[in-house]
């Protein structure tokens, strides 16, 4: 039997503010960045990436508000290169902070001048990863978000992102489950929601988005997705890096 039991009941407020990608092809580094970032609980991890062009086509779907990457890159992949990075900006209409960790001061300091927002020299330090995220969250101007506006013909009801467990496709509207037991729906579709929820709001199920901070338990086995020890969604394995998302971001 394979299963996690997951103990997480913090308001996403308070526990995950920002959501991170990894870009490295070393797997040691990958890790070791990985580790240290469990001292920074308002932090999650939404993906891991050793390939360039997957890396770049990520940044562009899960808009990360930070990506910490390991240089210098694979030379042959050109999709990550320093000049890619900088055309990055003529696309998006908010950029990642970007921080660089490299061995090797040059560089470093090619990356600040290709557009990165700062740069760590490894082997990197718990000190160094702290000073770097003080500087990305003092200059952080992600607009945050705490409520939700469902419209249904003349009626607006106004909901907090805390009290969503899940979020549950019928047809072409949605059901929202709330923590106080009711269900509300919105004329808007699943595919809605997954685009324009924050980054702790999964879909583990083409019917299914949940909040993360309402996990408790995941059953690899069964294929199943515990919300508060009470409600049980089916997952599936097309979103099973969003599951092992969820995984790997729980403190046990």
């Amino acid at each position: 039997m394979f299963l996690f039991s997951l103990h997480f009941y913090f308001f996403c407020e308070i526990i995950m503010r920002f959501s991170f990608l990894i870009i490295d092809n070393n797997t040691a580094a990958i890790e070791e960045t990985l580790k240290l970032f469990e001292n920074f609980p308002n932090y999650f991890c939404a993906g891991i990436f050793k390939n360039g062009e997957i890396a770049v086509d990520q940044i562009f779907k899960l808009k990360p508000q930070l990506v910490v990457m390991g240089i210098p890159f694979d030379t042959k992949d050109k999709s990550l290169s320093f000049s890619a990075l900088s055309e990055m900006h003529q696309y998006m209409d908010t950029m990642p902070y970007f921080i660089a960790l490299s061995k090797s001061p040059e560089y470093a300091f090619e990356a600040i001048q290709s557009g990165f927002s700062d740069y760590v020299l490894k082997p990197l330090q718990l000190h160094q990863l702290g000073k770097s995220l003080f500087k990305f969250e003092k200059r952080c101007t992600f607009p945050t978000t705490s409520t939700i506006c469902i419209k249904s013909y003349s009626d607006y009801q106004f909901v907090a992102l805390q009290d969503i467990i899940y979020l549950k496709a019928d047809n072409n509207t949605t059901d929202i489950k709330l923590i106080n037991g009711k269900t509300v729906n919105a004329y808007k579709t699943l595919k809605h929601f997954e685009n324009t929820l924050p980054f702790y709001f999964l879909r583990i199920h083409k019917s299914y988005i949940v909040n993360i901070n309402h996990v408790s338990r995941i059953h690899f086995s069964k294929s199943k997705c515990y919300l508060n020890y009470n409600e049980i969604l089916p997952f599936s394995i097309s979103y099973r890096e969003n599951i092992d998302a969820i995984v790997r971001n729980i403190n046990f």
